[in-house]
């Protein structure tokens, strides 16, 4: 019997666009009537890549005593992971932040014939202490979601998942600068069968400032997740003759760890 020979069929290529992509080519297989030999041929003449696509899967079907035809598909497969490939979910709340300073006083009221003190924007201010109030602010929380080969998902990688999170953005990252995004945590699951895994990795964003000023304490820079708090002493409001509290120093203190977000792997 003549050599076996696979050779691809004429209009035999198929390509689908689409997200992931997709694509398959068919071919002719003669000189053999045993299907092992038929698919062992398909597997070495077709290439191991079709449009930067792997093959994922070779079938053969026998469609005469010694001729077959053969198809070779190819394409992201389960257990690939493609990290520009994500599911993302997002929410803009309300978070509740107790402050001490407004950004600014609109008016002051004081009865006929006396003065309101001016506490350069201390709020609720009594003879002993600046006692604030809590307001809503803008809280960016988002999630990510992507599909890791079980490869991925070590011990080691793990661990960093573990000793990242809670952690700030040392550097730019996601188009966010560097403070401005914290890592809340990442939750897994392995695919049943298919050896893969769902992994979610949950952030949240604060903005960084600038230029703030506070009383007459000017040119404040804070990092979006560094904590801003403010000194209070006693002073005299001439005007209105009377014991106040004004600013008379701000700190910017770091309460979170810094940490590498390439470690994460997306």
């Amino acid at each position: 019997m003549p050599d076996v020979t696979c050779e691809e069929k004429y209009l035999g290529r198929q390509l689908v666009s689409s997200q992931s992509g997709s694509a398959q080519v068919e071919y002719i297989i003669q000189n053999t009537d045993d299907d092992a030999a038929a698919l062992s041929i398909l597997g070495t003449t077709a290439p191991s890549t079709w449009n930067d696509l792997p093959k994922v899967s070779c079938e053969v079907a026998q469609i005469a005593q010694t001729i077959w035809e053969g198809v070779a598909k190819y394409g992201m497969s389960n257990n690939q992971q493609n990290p520009n490939e994500s599911n993302f979910s997002f929410e803009t709340g309300g978070g509740t932040q107790h402050i001490t300073q407004s950004l600014s006083t609109i008016s002051r009221y004081a009865p006929s014939g006396k003065t309101a003190p001016v506490f350069d924007g201390a709020i609720c201010v009594d003879n002993n202490s600046v006692n604030g109030c809590d307001i809503t602010v803008p809280v960016f929380t988002w999630s990510d979601t992507y599909i890791f080969s079980t490869g991925v998902v070590t011990p080691t990688y793990k661990q960093t998942l573990f000793a990242l999170t809670g952690k700030v953005n040392n550097s730019s990252w996601g188009g966010y600068s560097a403070g401005e995004v914290l890592f809340m945590g990442a939750s897994g699951s392995k695919r049943g069968n298919r050896g893969d895994w769902e992994m979610t990795f949950k952030f949240s964003a604060s903005p960084n400032i600038t230029g703030k000023t506070i009383g007459s304490i000017t040119n404040i820079a804070k990092k979006g997740w560094e904590y801003l708090w403010v000194r209070y002493d006693n002073d005299t409001d001439t005007n209105a003759k009377v014991l106040i509290k004004k600013p008379v120093a701000v700190y910017i203190e770091q309460v979170y760890e810094y940490g590498n977000f390439g470690g994460l792997g997306i």
